[in-house]
């Protein structure tokens, strides 16, 4: 007699499984967990990748010097335009965020220089860490991770710098490792009420392409993005958007560069070609991810990624656990950060709820490893693919003895069943016979 065993990781790539042989039949009682069907991956990022992209991906290399890339090339160009909402440019770069995060400092600022950092979380953390091996003097003001930036602190320290010392003001517009989302139009606002020419640089690495974002209207001067979030692709693109501003900045600034340079990226993006070789495969399904948004509409993702989220809130908030961000204007759109009860680890739940349903929930980072996991709503999401994950952190909770009320599922279910106009009907019609 045999039993089969998966081994799973965290960070699970792949199912491995193994035989394994029993003497008697007083272990066929025992319960195997078997990974059927999908896996459900449930981070906020990486997330998951439509069919439609990776077909779309599933293409021979083409000659990046020849025409038809250079359609391709003025296609995704074009196209991020549109879903950064700038009519500036938009350059490409084969990188994670990490290098786009690197490209706007070393084309803006210069050795020496200030900026104005807020902590709201592990990634405002790592954006001032590398900062400051550029040689960027920050004034990181702390936070508590459960909120954004304050407008309000923002134009208080603009004001005191009568100096005009500060280069630029650098805020992640949503916070992926805590949930919350920073208030950019007020803090733009709060810019200009000091009248500082400090330029406005947004980490939207999370929220473009699932978050209302407005590089144009709200003046960002560098908004930073990659690929595998809202673009629901593979890792391996980074974007900078950038306006006149920054481009001015850019050519008076002191700091090396050389892969990062902009100018040399924009005088081939002209004709929709790069200056060393793009990544071609990740274009293509760039081409299409920015199809499927613009077909959906991107008020209509916006507003989809809302109510997900909502979903989620009404279900933790009935489990009686308690979300991360506590500012309801800040509430993150595309994932919802839960703190574990005292006495509960988090990795350990997500362990338990990977082990048994297949599903991968986001970790805590850095100040809140072990105290809190992550729901990723993000991307190719939708009601029953939400649903589905929730069912599986109430199984979770359960499992794994942690205190809660049931019902979480069926609260996030009516919130979702109060469809909103324009979508179909929700009753059925009588046809005659």
């Amino acid at each position: 007699m045999f039993t089969i065993e998966y081994q799973n990781s965290i960070e699970r790539t792949k199912n491995e499984c193994k035989i394994v042989f029993e003497a008697g039949p007083e272990s066929a009682d025992k319960e195997v967990f078997m990974h059927q069907g999908r896996h459900f991956l449930q981070i906020p990022g990486p997330s998951p990748v439509p069919e439609r992209v990776l077909r779309a991906m599933d293409m021979p290399v083409i000659d990046h010097r020849s025409a038809e890339f250079g359609e391709l090339g003025r296609a995704v160009l074009e196209g991020s335009q549109t879903i950064f909402q700038t009519a500036g440019p938009v350059v490409i770069f084969p990188s994670s965020g990490t290098g786009a995060w690197e490209a706007a400092i070393v084309n803006t600022l210069s050795p020496g220089d200030k900026v104005l950092m807020v902590e709201t979380g592990h990634f405002a953390t790592l954006w001032r860490q590398m900062a400051g091996r550029f040689g960027i003097e920050v004034d990181f003001v702390p936070g508590d991770w459960r909120r954004g930036a304050d407008p309000a602190l923002i134009e208080a320290k603009l004001t005191d710098d009568k100096a005009r010392a500060i280069k630029a003001v650098m805020v992640v517009h949503n916070e992926t490792s805590t949930g919350a989302t920073s208030r950019i139009a007020e803090i733009r606002a709060a810019i200009d009420r000091t009248a500082h020419p400090a330029l406005l640089m947004v980490d939207t690495i999370s929220s473009l392409g699932s978050v209302d974002y407005r590089h144009d209207e709200w003046k960002v001067d560098v908004s930073v993005s990659c690929s595998q979030k809202g673009f629901m692709l593979p890792p391996g693109l980074g974007f900078n958007a950038i306006s006149e501003k920054a481009r001015a900045a850019a050519k008076t600034n002191k700091m090396p560069r050389s892969y990062f340079d902009w100018e040399e990226m924009l005088k081939p993006n002209a004709k929709g070609f790069f200056p060393y070789t793009p990544a071609t495969n990740l274009l293509y399904g760039l081409r299409e991810a920015i199809a499927m948004l613009l077909e959906e509409g991107l008020d209509n993702v916006f507003a989809r990624h809302q109510r997900l989220a909502a979903a989620t809130r009404a279900a933790v908030n009935h489990w009686g656990l308690e979300v991360l961000c506590q500012e309801p204007s800040e509430f993150s759109p595309v994932l919802t950060a839960v703190l574990m009860p005292p006495g509960h680890d988090a990795d350990q739940f997500r362990q338990i709820v990977l082990d048994n349903y297949n599903m991968s929930l986001g970790s805590g980072l850095s100040k809140v490893a072990g105290k809190v996991f992550r729901i990723g709503h993000l991307g190719e999401c939708n009601a029953l693919t939400l649903l589905g994950a929730l069912t599986g952190v109430e199984m979770g909770l359960s499992v794994a003895g942690v205190p809660h009320r049931s019902g979480g599922v069926d609260a996030a279910m009516k919130l979702l069943e109060q469809r909103p106009q324009g979508n179909a009907s929700p009753h059925l019609k009588v046809v005659g016979t």
